[in-house]
């Protein structure tokens, strides 16, 4: 009688032991840092499960079955016993956002620091970002508009019978001469292949993965994302996540000079050019760290967006980061024009899987957005813009079906490079919204 009891409070100590480590496990194992791979960190908890095996715990004691990570409907043992009563300790594969964010150092916290961190194309080199000049799947229209104009030019005499001058469209009230219509056009037979549809439209970042059911050419530009124009309500909104990004000139404390004022100016041609009701949202998430910069700026832009319903077009703008001495520009009208770059989170990495704790509802409607832009981009203003990036995020993009995240120059462009883009970012825009630009 006085072995087996002895027996049982052996076993009794063991499992209070267990217990103790168990709740250490939960406390301390998610205190690694950010840089660090997944698994990297120490358990204890995986330390006996791979000695004393999970079966035998689950046989003498059922509840102590540990669950899969990761796995929302595997909940652990601990939670069954306390996670009702100490929310503190909620599992952090749990879909619960609320739970999920008071765990420190927990995979949810990690996803958000390294989403808010960057957005910078650092997976890349600058030569996989450029859209090529020429492909088989592209059809050149310049010299079709030369002949035009030598046409033009033959039948424009004067009574004396001398060479009319032709005239060049007048530039507009902010100095923008608009593209005239099309220099070149998409044979889309040939991006039914898929590799051909990413080779010349896509830069995938290493930590994430593209797929045909995702990126389906049909879908791409099957979905209509053009509105109804009214400029008695407001229909689009500007913001900033990360308000601190400028350029090589800009001038320290005048925020005209950085990305701000160009989200600014920007706001200001869409109203009067094209009339459409704009807000610009000029809050900071980023003063002083661009840590959690997206989960810092989503509240403040939930808030704008309650307060304005009619709001269907939400851009987020920024501007890259490129190695010195890179320089995103090109002539424009004779103009030295920033380079810009549509940017699509896709919720997804290689590390994590789907991420659910950044749902997307609307991902196909922004990957159909940004390409239909694209497409009207590459037609109209060949050159202008490089190929659209993915990365494996979510970046806010969840909040409206027609969500842009534009990465307009770098920081090694003038203040002036980045303001002459503004203007074909607007007209883009425009002939997408308007339902003019794709044909």
């Amino acid at each position: 009688m006085n072995k087996k009891w002895n027996g049982r409070k052996i076993f009794h100590k063991c499992v209070l032991v267990l217990l103790i480590i168990a709740m250490g496990d939960f406390l301390f194992s998610g205190r690694s840092s950010v840089g660090e791979g997944e698994g990297e960190h120490f358990s204890w908890k995986e330390v006996f499960a791979a000695r004393a095996q999970e079966g035998v715990l689950n046989i003498w004691l059922p509840s102590f079955a540990f669950a899969d990570k990761g796995s929302a409907s595997g909940r652990g043992w601990f939670e069954q016993i306390l996670g009702q009563q100490v929310p503190l300790f909620a599992y952090a594969g749990s879909q619960d956002n609320e739970n999920l964010q008071t765990e420190s150092g927990s995979t949810y916290e990690k996803i958000l620091l390294l989403e808010g961190a960057s957005e910078y194309t650092e997976s890349e080199d600058g030569d996989a970002l450029e859209v090529p000049e020429t492909s088989e799947g592209k059809i050149r229209l310049d010299d079709n508009m030369t002949q035009l104009l030598q046409e033009e030019n033959q039948t424009g005499q004067d009574q004396d019978g001398e060479q009319q001058e032709v005239q060049m469209p007048a530039p507009d009230q902010f100095g923008f001469i608009k593209a005239a219509g099309r220099s070149q056009e998409y044979n889309w037979s040939y991006y039914q292949d898929f590799d051909a549809l990413i080779k010349e439209f896509y830069a995938v970042d290493a930590t994430t993965e593209a797929n045909p059911k995702r990126l389906n050419l049909d879908a791409l530009l099957g979905k209509t994302m053009a509105i109804t124009k009214n400029p008695d309500v407001p229909q689009i909104l500007i913001y900033h996540t990360h308000s601190q990004e400028d350029f090589v000139d800009s001038v320290p404390g005048d925020i005209s000079t950085t990305i701000m004022g160009a989200g600014e100016l920007l706001a200001q041609i869409l109203r009067e050019e094209y009339g459409y009701n704009v807000i610009h949202h000029m809050g900071m998430y980023d003063v002083e760290s661009r840590d959690y910069a997206y989960s810092n700026s989503l509240p403040a832009i939930e808030q704008v967006l309650a307060e304005n319903p009619t709001i269907e077009v939400v851009i987020d703008l920024h501007r890259d980061e490129v190695l010195e001495g890179r320089k995103l520009v090109m002539d424009l009208n004779g103009k030295q024009t920033a380079q810009f770059m549509f940017f699509n989170g896709l919720s997804y990495t290689k590390a994590h899987g789907d991420i659910d704790y950044l749902q997307n509802p609307y991902i196909d409607e922004n990957l159909a957005f940004s390409f239909q832009m694209q497409v009207i981009a590459n037609e109209y203003y060949p050159g202008l813009t490089r190929r659209i990036y993915l990365k494996g995020y979510r970046y806010n993009m969840h909040l409206r079906p027609r969500s842009l995240l534009i990465e307009l120059g770098a920081q090694t462009n003038t203040v002036e490079e980045i303001k002459n883009a503004c203007a074909p970012i607007a007209h883009i825009l425009d002939l997408e919204l308007s339902g003019k630009g794709l044909y």
